[in-house]
């Protein structure tokens, strides 16, 4: 190991020498994917990586139908972070606010205050009361007040 070292400071090209860490498939994007935009099974493509990249590397099934955290740069592996769950209202758009008590269902005109996916929990403003409740997606612009 000290001779390798050793070999390593003296002479240029030694370094070369060294053995390098096996490679494997690794499922990487095929294009640049910007922030907010969905990722599917057909964004990504296969290249030779090392191991320790592969290992981690998102594949296209568990990232489709997922959207950008941030800007993606074509042929990077994707981890867990670089995605999240699709959003289905976003901050600053248009909802409808739905309360629902027994069969009483009534629905009034809102403004996302923050922005999330199927099943999370978002800030909403109504329009008609100027009051803000906390509200969870149900579906595209759709949400469902838990308490009041």
């Amino acid at each position: 190991m000290r001779a390798l070292l050793i070999a390593t400071l003296l002479l240029p090209g030694a370094a070369a020498a060294q053995p390098s860490s096996p490679l494997a498939d690794t499922p990487v994007l095929a294009r640049t994917v910007e922030k907010g935009e969905r990722v599917t099974a057909g964004d990504f493509t296969v290249d030779r990586r090392p191991a320790s990249v592969a290992r981690v590397a998102l594949k296209p099934a568990d990232a489709d139908g997922m959207e950008a955290a941030r800007r993606l740069m074509a042929g990077a592996p994707l981890r867990a972070s670089d995605l999240v769950h699709a959003q289905l209202v976003r901050r600053g758009e248009s909802v409808v606010i739905t309360v629902r008590a027994g069969t009483l269902s009534i629905s009034t005109p809102g403004k996302a205050l923050t922005g999330g996916g199927a099943g999370e929990a978002v800030r909403v403003l109504s329009i008609s009361t100027n009051r803000t409740l906390d509200a969870v997606v149900e579906s595209g612009g759709h949400v469902r007040v838990t308490t009041l």
